[in-house]
């Protein structure tokens, strides 16, 4: 089970990715989330599945077979012109490889959340123009100007109503930028921005401790180093990504998500039947490692 269950998930985030490349209808923010950010986040948390499914492996022939998907997959996201999965997917497997000579996995977690909040910083600091002017035009031009002011709209409606926002769904209403667009979406493309916009600090602090709480799980979990950093390397591509994109709108990234991190976090079934089976357990005070 901890091989097969992770490497059916890669292969159903691999799949959906192939068969619906843009994932919904509507308006693709090409540069520089590929064809959509939900496919770079897709294929991302996919290769992160190939991965932690590798590290479970005892076989050294099924260890270098599932390392192959996750390669696959790596290239799929070049095929598919998406150079953002590519990128990410490409960090995963190197951060993978990295993680089977470590013992301390601590480091690596603070780091992944440091870079999450680095990126977040950022997003907010070019919705607000307080960077530098050549680092903002340089950005612009990758992020497109449209993007950026969304972020503009989005912060301008948290200034207004910080606590509360100004009630979900309602960014698309109220958004000159938004009713703007072609074919507009009625988001802001960043999910820190839009719960700050839509719901306030509530809304921001609330998706800042579900991100926090998943990292602390992953810290603390039974499963081996190297596949709860694999784990936690994938969920924070999915976070950068979403920081910049609105890939936690789309139902099967935000489910993949949760698939990854509940099978990088979950006891062993020996496990939990060896506590069973040892009725002392609770006068010793031995307990399962939560």
């Amino acid at each position: 089970m901890p091989v097969a269950a992770p490497c059916v998930g890669a292969l159903a985030g691999l799949g959906l990715a192939l068969a619906e490349p843009r994932l919904a209808p509507g308006p693709q923010f090409v540069v520089p989330l590929g064809h959509a950010g939900a496919t770079a986040a897709l294929l991302t948390v996919a290769a992160g599945s190939a991965c932690c499914a590798a590290w479970a492996a005892t076989a050294p022939a099924l260890r270098l077979a599932l390392g192959l998907l996750a390669a696959g997959i790596t290239v799929t996201a070049a095929v598919l012109g998406s150079s953002t999965g590519f990128v990410l997917c490409t960090a995963v497997l190197l951060c993978s490889l990295a993680t089977g000579r470590l013992r301390r996995r601590g480091p690596g977690i603070a780091g992944l959340g440091l870079a999450t909040v680095l990126v977040t910083g950022v997003t907010w600091a070019l919705a607000g123009n307080v960077l530098p002017d050549g680092l903002t035009a340089s950005l612009e031009g990758q992020l497109t100007t449209h993007r950026i002011q969304l972020w503009q709209d989005a912060l301008h409606m948290a200034h207004q109503d910080s606590s509360t926002g100004v009630g979900p769904g309602r960014f698309g209403e109220l958004s000159s930028a938004a009713a703007e667009a072609l074919l507009p979406d009625g988001k802001p493309h960043s999910a820190p921005l839009q719960l700050a916009a839509e719901q306030g600090i509530v809304g921001v602090l609330l998706l800042a401790a579900a991100y926090g709480w998943i990292l602390h799980a992953l810290w603390r979990t039974t499963r081996s180093t190297p596949i709860a950093l694999t784990a936690a390397a994938a969920l924070t591509g999915l976070a950068l990504v979403a920081s910049v994109g609105n890939a936690l709108s789309f139902t099967s990234v935000s489910v993949g998500a949760g698939f990854l991190a509940g099978l990088a976090t979950a006891h062993p079934i020996a496990e939990d039947d060896a506590s069973r089976t040892r009725p002392d357990a609770h006068a010793r005070g031995d307990r399962l490692a939560p």
